[in-house]
């Protein structure tokens, strides 16, 4: 089963093209790479579900065409429209993919992540809160309650990739809101 911890979020579903199972996603990262991966994944009723290209073709810098396996009309792919493409983190780390605002890496990137305050851990996140242009990190803490704390570049501190941390400097009483 996949977790959301292992996916990072690259595009959107678009609409079907044509009547044969053919969809169109827009990608937040070169297209040139989207043929290295070996499934794209879609969040279907709250479970990550691979999806497995027969063919994808370029419109577009940023757009493609995709077929998928066991997909063959425009009734079947419907169901993925508008939803967003993941594909699997260690696939996407291995590729170095390099979006096109510079270096900056999706924060749902962190998913997973272990937060830390200084030296006093946090908890771990477990989901990004983007439906505000304020992106927060929704971090669950070892009492299992949950707080939410700004993705914000300026109190990052340290970020260790192999050791999957985050160190920040969060502003007193934060913790406690």
């Amino acid at each position: 089963m996949i977790t959301r911890d292992e996916l990072i979020e690259i595009g959107t579903f678009n609409k079907p093209h044509g009547v044969d199972g053919e969809i169109s996603a827009t990608f937040d990262c070169d297209c040139d790479t989207a043929n290295e991966f070996s499934c794209f994944v879609c969040e279907i009723d709250g479970i990550y579900v691979p999806f497995f290209a027969d063919s994808l073709r370029g419109k577009g810098t940023m757009t493609l065409l995709l077929k998928f396996e066991g997909l063959d009309s425009a009734d079947a792919v419907r169901r993925l429209v508008n939803k967003a493409v993941y594909v699997l983190k260690r696939e996407y780390d291995e590729l170095q993919i390099e979006y096109d605002d510079g270096d900056e890496v999706p924060t749902d990137y962190f998913i997973g992540y272990v937060l830390y305050d200084g030296i006093e851990p946090v908890g771990e996140i477990v989901d990004i809160d983007d439906a505000t242009e304020n992106v927060l990190f929704v971090v669950e803490r070892v009492d299992g309650t949950t707080v939410l704390v700004p993705a914000a570049d300026d109190l990052v501190t340290s970020i260790d990739l192999e050791g999957k941390t985050i160190t920040m400097t969060l502003p007193s009483g934060l913790l406690e809101m």
